[in-house]
């Protein structure tokens, strides 16, 4: 799937088994009728994910400076949960006609677009248009929520994120390396810094999808920008020859040790804070990870010895190293039965002020516009502006275009993959047939 941004911008139980509950709770909520409470809320109630601090201390922010005359009417609640457990969260207030004011969506995209068919989930192009506040959305941020939500806005940008690979540019330089721009040259610079005793990448197998990610990356560069796009479209399988190959080069970078030890036990801040304190080379990320960056109680190598770059091209391959992922971070969106006035008072706010407050506050860039003056808190950040203003073609991600059970089953095995505790081929195997049984 292509998003052509340069045309744009002129644009995550009990009694019966766990799983088949999950089934049995998303059934009951995800009906055709919609029904569910309509009464006004009291609150501007917001579910989100334990792991995201960044969109609640933004909202935490405006409650009290931009938006403090909206919070006054509807204050601002925060709940969080796991993000391995948002889903099933979801799914069970769904199934109680209970959903908050505003929540994370799903690790799925298909999850949401469930909620959003059972009439559960608000129309936000129509209510933005209504409040007069569509225009605050930047175009590519639109582009990629149509690309993923079939051609609705269902969320709203919080976060618009180009992924890549932050890299330590005082470790290459001491060991006298190059950035890589193709594959082969990224792997022999991760065996030259083995070599030196340094951990070449730093990633989290207990949340799996940091690992994922780098299959889906060997994959666009392989096989072009419609590789992932052509598996949902049923005109290939995970498990053909080439797709299994990006799982292999995956693999392989684990079997040689270049994740570390104990790769399927990194969870998500551990693995941030191994690259942030310098004990591993590379990262795989997303460009909300600049406001960890930007943090010096974080940062303990300097944002001044952080680079960027984008994943390499694969010798051979149909696609194109300035093709980046790209997406609306865990992108959050509003339910539809208490979107009343109060809750289009803080949308308004929020989207007029939402842009420069995350950037100005946390170095975090988000697809809403910004509407006061912003000086980017280091060079990295300037960078990847730079980077997201330049970008012409974006893809998606691994499980962007997945089913629910598919991305669960893709992430819980993507450590094994890399452990070498499943083969390639066996993983591949079982997401397909996690897709095909969807």
């Amino acid at each position: 799937m292509i998003i052509d941004l340069s045309r744009a911008r002129r644009a995550r139980i009990t009694g019966l088994t766990a799983s088949a509950a999950a089934v049995v709770v998303l059934a009951s909520g995800c009906g055709g009728s919609g029904s569910g409470s309509s009464s006004a809320p009291k609150e501007f109630s917001y579910l989100t994910n334990a792991e995201n601090t960044t969109v609640k201390t933004a909202l935490d922010t405006l409650s009290k400076n931009a938006c403090k005359a909206q919070n006054q009417a509807l204050p601002l609640k925060v709940d969080t949960v796991p993000q391995t457990s948002l889903d099933q969260k979801l799914q069970l207030l769904g199934g109680q006609n209970a959903l908050p004011v505003q929540f994370a969506a799903g690790n799925a995209p298909a999850l949401t677009d469930q909620l959003y068919k059972s009439g559960k989930v608000a129309d936000l192009e129509k209510k933005l248009n209504e409040l007069g506040v569509y225009d605050q959305i930047e175009p590519a941020a639109i582009s990629t929520i149509k690309a993923l939500y079939g051609g609705k806005v269902e969320v709203l940008p919080y976060e618009y994120n180009i992924e890549g690979i932050f890299y330590n540019k005082k470790l290459f330089s001491e060991n006298g390396l190059s950035v890589p721009t193709t594959w082969d040259q990224l792997v022999s610079n991760a065996a030259k810094l083995e070599a030196k005793g340094i951990q070449p990448f730093s990633a989290s197998g207990q949340q799996g999808w940091p690992i994922t990610r780098l299959v889906s990356g060997y994959l666009y560069r392989s096989l072009g920008p419609d590789a992932l796009k052509d598996v949902a479209d049923g005109k290939a399988k995970l498990t053909d020859p080439k797709y299994v190959e990006a799982a292999q080069k995956v693999a392989d970078l684990g079997k040689k040790g270049y994740f570390g030890k104990g790769v399927g036990s990194i969870d998500y801040d551990t693995s941030f804070n191994q690259f942030l304190t310098g004990k591993a080379a590379m990262f795989y990320m997303g460009s909300w990870a600049l406001t960890n960056i930007a943090d010096p109680k974080q940062n303990k190598v300097g944002a001044e010895n952080i680079g960027f770059m984008p994943f390499p091209a694969v010798a051979g391959g149909k696609g194109s190293i300035d093709q980046y992922p790209s997406n609306v971070g865990l992108a959050m969106t509003l339910g539809a039965k208490t979107f009343d006035r109060k809750v289009g008072d803080w949308v308004t706010c929020i989207a007029k002020n939402y842009g420069s407050a995350a950037l100005n506050g946390q170095g975090s860039i988000s697809g809403f516009k910004t509407n006061t003056p912003v000086k980017d808190p280091n060079e990295i950040t300037t960078q990847v502006r730079k980077t997201i203003g330049e970008s012409k073609q974006n893809v998606l991600w691994f499980e962007a275009l997945f089913s629910t059970k598919a991305t669960t089953v893709s992430q819980t095995n993507a450590a094994s993959l890399a452990t070498g505790s499943i083969s390639p081929q066996k993983f591949m195997q079982t997401v397909q047939d996690a897709l095909s049984s969807s």
